[in-house]
Formats: C-alpha cells, sequence, structure tokens
C-alpha cells in the first residue's frame, strides 16, 4: 500500500418522505408562530393583540389566541415579551458556537498527539450528527468521516448522546428502527455509558473502531468527542488505553474552555 488510502466510513440515512394536509397545517402554525415571534426587535420588547393584529393582518382575537399560546409554551413572558424558552435557546446556540470556535484547535491536537482522526457531533433528531472533524497527518491509512453524517444508533458518539439527552424522547426516535432486542440491549449499553462515561461503538467492520467521550458544559453533555481507527490502533479496547485517556482529557479541557 503507497501513499495514503483513505477510507471513509459513512452511514446514510433516508428521508422522511412528506405527509398530507395535517402536516400542511401545522407547518402552517408554526410559520405564523414565528412570524409573531419575528415582531420582537430592539425597538419592540413585547407585544400586543392590536400590535400583532396590525402588522400581520390577523384580527384581533386571532392575535390574542396566538399570543396566549406562545406565552404558554414559554416562547413569551406573561406581558408577552421574550419567555423563558428563548432564553434557554438562545443560551444554547451561545454554547454551540463557543463550541465550534473552541473544538478546532482542541481536535487538531489531539489528533496530532494520537495519530487518529478525531470527531465532533451534536445530538441531531435520529442520531449525532458529525460536525467537526480532524483527520490524522501521518500513518499510510486514513479513517474519516463526512461532516453532516447522522451516525447510526450504535455509533459510539450517538451512544454518548443518548445516554446524557435531556429531551426523553430523543432514545425513542434514534431507536425506532431497531428490532425490540436490539432496543433493550442498546438501553443497557446507554445505561453503561451513563456510569462510565465512554461508549465503544458497535461498527459490524472487521478491524474498525471508535470511541467517544461526553463533552460537559456545566452538567449537561452538550457534544461528543471521538476517536476512530483501526482496532490495532486503539489497542488496547480499554479505558487505560493512553490514546483514550488523551481522548478523554482533551473533552475535559473544551468543556472547561466553554465553561470559561
Amino acid at each position: 500500500m503507497t501513499g495514503k488510502d483513505k477510507v471513509s466510513i459513512e452511514v446514510r440515512q433516508s428521508k422522511e418522505a412528506p405527509t398530507g394536509e395535517t402536516e400542511r397545517g401545522g407547518i402552517q402554525s408554526i410559520d405564523r408562530a414565528a412570524n409573531v415571534l419575528a415582531l420582537l426587535d430592539q425597538d419592540t420588547r413585547s407585544l400586543t393583540p392590536t400590535l400583532v393584529a396590525e402588522r400581520l393582518g390577523l384580527n384581533r382575537t386571532t392575535a390574542h389566541r396566538y399570543l396566549q399560546s406562545l406565552q404558554s409554551a414559554g416562547f413569551l413572558s406573561a406581558s408577552y415579551g421574550p419567555g423563558p424558552l428563548l432564553d434557554q435557546l438562545s443560551s444554547l446556540v451561545s454554547e454551540r458556537q463557543q463550541i465550534l470556535t473552541l473544538a478546532p484547535t482542541v481536535l487538531r491536537e489531539l489528533s496530532d498527539d494520537t495519530d487518529l482522526t478525531t470527531v465532533l457531533s451534536f445530538l441531531g433528531r435520529s442520531g449525532a450528527v458529525v460536525t467537526l472533524v480532524e483527520e490524522a497527518h501521518r500513518g499510510t491509512i486514513i479513517l474519516t468521516v463526512r461532516v453532516g453524517t447522522v451516525l447510526e444508533a450504535k455509533a459510539a458518539q450517538t451512544r454518548v448522546l443518548l445516554a446524557f439527552a435531556t429531551d426523553p424522547t430523543a432514545v425513542t426516535r434514534a431507536h425506532a428502527g431497531l428490532s425490540p432486542a436490539e432496543a433493550a440491549k442498546e438501553r443497557e449499553a446507554l445505561t453503561a455509558v451513563r456510569r462510565h462515561r465512554i461508549a465503544w461503538a458497535d461498527l459490524h467492520h472487521d478491524g474498525l473502531a471508535s470511541v467517544a467521550v461526553p463533552v460537559f458544559v456545566g452538567n449537561n453533555a452538550s457534544a461528543a468527542m471521538a476517536l476512530i481507527g483501526t482496532s490495532t490502533m486503539l489497542q488496547p479496547l480499554e479505558r487505560s488505553a493512553p490514546r483514550v485517556q488523551q481522548l478523554e482529557q482533551a473533552a475535559q479541557t473544551l468543556g472547561a474552555m466553554v465553561s470559561g
């Protein structure tokens, strides 16, 4: 084998087929709610039924109903200003942006230290979504994964993110395509991940291995950081392996940098 042969690990996921009138009606409602929220700006710090009705061309009763629904859901406060859910989402976006800004340097250093490809993922709707990748510069074989890939339920990064997910429906969605026996096995795997804060992938590829750990920002596992390589590169496949310890240290470093 000459030069650098690149082996790409990809997991393709089918797109959901569009549904009928019910979904389109739901989307219309969401669009209108978004239009109501978009009225908030630096000059308009709170809303009223009259203001919403005038600017969006609604009758006052409909405008009032939208305001009440958005207030009940937490998007608006009791005075129809920005609500606690908007504050939460704003904080999340800010935190994620900090991670994306700081992570490349940490991933690059980890890749250089371990001679392995390093990956950072966030939790998507049905699994970990690969967001950043730093490929190894040395070696004749490079294992990599494309940015934007949605990883399968048994991937190490997906297991880490599902184990610490705050949304109780996240696991159900991710395991929807598994048989009852497979889903039960995965739930046991997630319990182990929560206990040990580390996950190994079940890749079904001979000779390949992946290990992932959570990136904690405060008490929340905001992202997953992973090493991918051959099973020989990650030997021994256990927590005491030097490369695994370097991975854990890098994740802790990134979490600390984001936390400030």
